[in-house]
């Protein structure tokens, strides 16, 4: 068990490093949180209950920060560049203007 939590642990850093690369906050206070959600459960008793449930956590944590984070750049346009090495690479995200948002409604 311990092993299975320190491989969650080293998934949820990796994740975090590669998506947040180039954003020293990003990356610090990341490390700072992940270490400590890992810290609350380090008293809890392998095999129990709550340590698979924290596992799963965590190894869902990294599949989030992973697939469903995207750290972007304004680019002197306005709109937001996503960093090269994600999927949508290239693409741009236009905020949308009080106009477009009140058609909404």
């Amino acid at each position: 068990m311990a092993a299975a939590g320190l491989a969650a642990y080293r998934a949820v850093l990796r994740a975090a490093r590669r998506t947040f690369s180039g954003d020293q906050l990003m990356l610090t206070e990341s490390a700072v949180e992940i270490r400590r959600r890992f810290e609350e459960h380090r008293g809890l008793a392998p095999g129990s209950e709550d340590a698979v449930r924290a596992l799963s956590d965590a190894n869902e944590a990294a599949h989030f920060i992973t697939n469903m984070i995207v750290q972007a750049k304004r680019a002197p346009s306005g709109s937001f560049v996503v960093k090269p090495e994600k999927a949508h690479a290239g693409q741009t995200l236009e905020i949308p203007s009080e106009e477009t948002l009140s058609s909404f409604k």
